[in-house]
């Protein structure tokens, strides 16, 4: 039973499109079978909503791997997003080992932290431990915040010098993926983008657009779907980032007007973007 099929891993926040709510509709209209590992399923996602419902689903994990396999599921590729533990790496670890076909794809989006700061929950042991795992990707998505507490790096909000975003990078990818894409990355003021590195070919790049000022919840699912769904489609490194770059800030777009709707961004109403995008 072995498809062009993708494997996400990362939590269900029932309502506040984040997560697998954004990553199960991205990667579907991008043409990729999508399969879904929830790590845990929350009522809602944790920012500004208050009362939120948890449950963690660390221990269904062996047992789900146990029966794919019994039933010869097999993944190409992997995407991970917010995992809540090292014990949930561990099993991720194993699943990758055991249900990957030949040439298979790893993007692993370190979720544990932005603007300087760890998300509640979250420490400095996991984030050793999270650096560890990373070894396993082909391709690895931090923002400047998950890289400096991976790296032992001082963070640096703003107003970044290329010495210290190339050096974030190269340190990055000691880890041992292959692939690293840097997001939050500005030089100047008014711009907002990537920043990419390919260990093979030893290429650095850039990708900016217009800084869009705001809180938007959930946009680092956007783009780490968008971006991992156009990898598998067969995209280069930076072809992939500026995709994903493009359609999350149209996403933005589609919502900046809306003031109520401060949960998430209207990337449904971006998907027909996306689509053509890709023709």
């Amino acid at each position: 039973m072995e498809q062009n099929r993708i494997l996400t891993i990362q939590d269900i926040s029932c309502v506040g499109q984040c997560s697998l709510t954004v990553a199960l509709p991205i990667l579907s209209s991008m043409g990729i079978e999508t399969a879904i590992l929830p790590t845990a399923i929350l009522s809602t996602h944790t920012g500004g909503f208050q009362g939120f419902t948890f449950h963690d689903l660390t221990d269904d994990m062996p047992a789900i791997m146990q029966h794919w396999q019994k039933e010869n599921i097999r993944f190409r590729a992997f995407y991970t997003g917010y995992v809540g533990s090292a014990k949930q790496l561990q099993y991720i670890s194993d699943i990758m080992d055991n249900l990957a076909t030949p040439g298979r794809l790893i993007v692993i989006d370190p979720v544990m932290g932005d603007k300087g700061k760890l998300y509640v929950g979250f420490d400095m042991p996991f984030a050793k431990q999270m650096a560890k795992f990373c070894a396993k990707a082909d391709v690895i998505l931090p923002n400047l915040t998950e890289a400096a507490f991976m790296l032992d790096e001082e963070y640096i909000e703003a107003n970044h010098t290329e010495e210290y975003i190339v050096r974030m990078l190269k340190k990055a990818a000691t880890l041992g993926c292959k692939k690293v894409l840097l997001t939050g990355v500005s030089f100047e003021d008014g711009k907002l983008g990537v920043a990419t590195y390919d260990t093979e070919t030893q290429k650095i790049g850039y990708y900016f657009r217009e800084r869009i000022d705001g809180m938007f919840h959930g946009t680092g699912d956007v783009f780490a779907s968008a971006f991992t769904g156009a990898m598998v489609r067969g995209l280069s490194l930076e072809e992939a980032a500026k995709v994903a770059v493009d359609f999350t800030v149209e996403a933005i777009r589609q919502t900046i007007d809306d003031k109520d709707h401060w949960y998430g961004v209207k990337f449904e109403k971006a998907i027909p973007y996306l689509v053509e995008r890709l023709k």
